[in-house]
């Protein structure tokens, strides 16, 4: 395992195995977006790339050369060729930084002998992401929140943006309520352009507010990727003898029989990730379940091999 002796702290969060991983990686947008620079992306904005858009009829001024000699002879009219220029996205990572997150399944994958917290593996994820982007000369910037935002960085493509998000996730801790539907509807005011939301959380709030405001991004044409991030214990919920539970947000603490909740606790989380799946199909959207008890890497690499496919 990667030992991080002389480098920064924050540089634990993207170990060489990651690095490795996500060279091989590709990452492109769905939809149109705004860009600022020529890249892979599809634009909006017409321009001179491969990709053919659409004709219009020759205004004087147009340059000759993209005149459709072929339209001409059709029509006997005068037209030119307009292609969709290509451009860079905007990619900004939302890291959930409320209580919940903070909870170390018992099947989670260790990082040097550790088992990782849902915040820790989301770290993990979300610094992977933003090398990934950068590398591919795209802008990515970060929010991390709980039922506040904490930290709010604008996407930019310079190559320091990525000690910048390591900087501010290995800040970052897990703590406070989660305001998802409140959080997600301040945050597409913020953004400025149209882009692609890759939330990374546990989305434990209630499901049709947050549905409600995933619609606020999608209103704004953004690109839509949810990674819901679980232990394993969550989804599972294997807990058979009497069990101390503690609520990582409010604290409260209760000593139950686990076989006298598990149906109804079960029955409420597959309804949220029901609910989560139906937003992604209504909404265009990439709904992406991780388990922290599968190492970080594959999921992200197993994630984005599909999405080429």
């Amino acid at each position: 395992m990667i030992k991080f002796r002389d480098a920064p702290r924050y540089m634990q969060w993207l170990p060489t195995e990651t690095t490795a991983t996500v060279a091989r990686c590709e990452f492109f947008a769905r939809g149109m977006v705004n860009g600022f620079t020529a890249g892979r992306h599809r634009s909006p904005r017409k321009g001179f790339s491969v990709e053919f858009a659409e004709h219009r009829q020759y205004v004087p001024g147009d340059d000759i050369r993209t005149i459709d000699w072929r339209a001409v002879a059709r029509k006997n009219r005068y037209y030119v060729k307009q292609y969709m220029e290509e451009t860079n996205l905007r990619a900004t990572l939302l890291l959930d930084c409320s209580g919940s997150m903070g909870y170390v399944g018992e099947k989670a994958v260790e990082v040097n002998g550790k088992r990782l917290s849902k915040f820790d593996y989301a770290r993990y994820i979300t610094a992977a992401l933003a090398y990934m982007f950068i590398g591919q000369q795209d802008a990515v910037g970060l929010v991390t929140f709980d039922s506040k935002i904490r930290d709010y960085l604008r996407a930019k493509a310079q190559p320091s943006q990525v000690r910048q998000v390591l900087k501010s996730i290995d800040s970052a801790e897990p703590q406070g309520e989660t305001a998802l539907s409140v959080i997600f509807d301040e945050i597409a005011e913020r953004i400025p352009h149209r882009g692609v939301v890759i939330i990374v959380s546990d989305f434990f709030d209630n499901a049709e507010a947050i549905q409600r405001a995933l619609h606020h991004f999608r209103f704004r044409h953004h690109e839509i990727i949810m990674f819901h991030t679980m232990a394993d214990e969550e989804i599972n919920f294997p807990f058979n003898s009497f069990v101390h539970f503690k609520d990582l947000e409010s604290a409260t603490e209760l000593q139950l029989d686990p076989k006298t909740i598990r149906a109804d606790y079960l029955e409420r989380v597959n309804e949220l990730i029901k609910s989560l799946k139906a937003a992604g199909s209504q909404l265009h959207a990439d709904y992406v379940p991780l388990n922290t008890s599968v190492p970080f890497e594959k999921a992200l690499s197993d994630y984005l091999a599909k999405r080429r496919g």
